[in-house]
């Protein structure tokens, strides 16, 4: 009898302990009342969370205006012009919105800045992003974090922004997912007017490039501001990383994705493999450069470095080029000889030449995912500033 109650007894006690390593570890894949943070994700995944946090040492400010003076010219009216900086570790963005010195009147500012914000969206609709930014804010503790590429599950790559799913809808499925994850933050996308909330112009790869979304800014009457000079209507391109990557010219996207480069395979001193979360350019991961010598057998990061030169070059070249125009119909406009029918047609090579430019200006890898894009758009908005310089000559 005596040993029947010591089973009981230690079958219960097991069945106490059970519920409370579940409770503690999580049985996290079925949590759906709340975000499981990074924090909570470290004692299982310990390697994948020491490389994460190692993102804050990308904590160096560089203003990107001190950089290229012009800027204030093709800016004037925005405060790109004054305080843009580069961008630094995924852990510090929330920091860096909550202190640029651009206004942030609504919440849809937030939108890929803090896992946070991301889950908000998700559980409590669209009507999030109209919300005062303040208020929004100050209830953000998440940085970017697990949640965002991986939702509640731990290891599974899921795809959290709604946006981009609404999107490419039913084609999602031919895209591979861990460019999804990435894209879904580092992608061109805009403000829809009547909800505040982000969306994206395109619905397909056929239409994930810079002359399709123009137009459809330009049909829809998408822009980011009214520019400070001319009085142009101006879209602003932000970081348009995924429409480059997978673009059209692009070497590398059939066969490898955002992962490949950016995060690599490493080796813990126990003998654990995992995927590297210290999130920054492959060019500082020797393990990524030693995959590369399959195909590139010499020194890649120099290689890399030659084509981001050359394009950096282009596009100050073209960015000096764009803003002589921009003072040029400047001073027209002021001189109220002409009208706004003669002008318009300027205002629109302005735009178009503006648009171009910013795809390459605003996208992070100066010119390393693409190349070939970023001259056909160079020497695109290089064409339109020819135009309209030469419209101005014939008035």
């Amino acid at each position: 009898m005596k040993k029947k109650n010591y089973l009981i007894i230690l079958s219960c006690f097991l069945a106490i302990l059970s519920i409370f390593i579940m409770a503690c570890n999580g049985n996290k894949n079925n949590d759906k009342n709340r975000l499981i943070t990074a924090e909570e994700w470290k004692t299982q995944y310990p390697y994948q969370y020491e490389t994460y946090m190692k993102d804050l040492e990308l904590d160096e400010i560089v203003s990107i205006p001190e950089q290229y003076p012009f800027l204030d010219v093709i800016y004037a009216g925005s405060s790109y012009g004054k305080y843009f900086i580069e961008p630094r570790g995924h852990n510090l963005s929330l920091t860096d919105v909550g202190e640029t010195g651009r206004p942030h009147p609504k919440a849809n500012c937030l939108t890929c800045k803090s896992s946070d914000f991301t889950y908000m969206v998700n559980t409590e609709g669209v009507e999030v992003y109209s919300r005062e930014f303040n208020t929004v804010y100050e209830q953000l503790n998440e940085l970017i974090g697990c949640y965002t590429c991986h939702e509640n599950t731990g290891s599974e790559v899921v795809i959290t922004h709604s946006y981009l799913k609404n999107a490419l809808g039913e084609n999602i499925k031919d895209y591979n997912v861990n460019d999804l994850s990435c894209g879904q933050c580092h992608c061109e996308y805009y403000f829809l007017k009547s909800t505040d909330e982000a969306k994206l112009a395109y619905t397909g790869l056929d239409n994930m490039n810079p002359e399709y979304i123009l137009n459809f800014y330009i049909e829809n009457n998408v822009a980011e501001t009214t520019h400070g000079l001319t009085g142009t209507k101006i879209p602003k391109a932000t970081h348009p990383e995924f429409e480059t990557y997978l673009g059209e010219g692009s070497k590398h996207a059939s066969f490898l994705d955002c992962a490949d480069c950016h995060m690599g395979e490493c080796t813990a001193a126990d003998g654990t493999t995992f995927s590297d979360h210290f999130f920054t350019t492959p060019l500082d991961k020797p393990e990524v450069l030693e995959t590369c010598k399959g195909c590139h057998p010499y020194d890649m990061a120099e290689y890399v470095h030659n084509i981001q030169k050359a394009v950096e070059d282009r596009t100050i070249e073209v960015g000096q080029e764009l803003a002589n125009m921009i003072l040029a119909l400047a001073a027209f406009k002021d001189s109220g000889k002409y009208s706004d029918e003669q002008l318009q047609p300027i205002k629109d090579l302005h735009r178009e030449a503006q648009w171009y430019w910013d795809f390459v200006f605003g996208e992070n890898s100066n010119g390393a995912h693409n190349s070939a894009l970023s001259y056909d758009c160079l020497n695109k908005a290089e064409t339109a500033i020819n135009k309209a310089m030469d419209l101005m000559k014939a008035l």
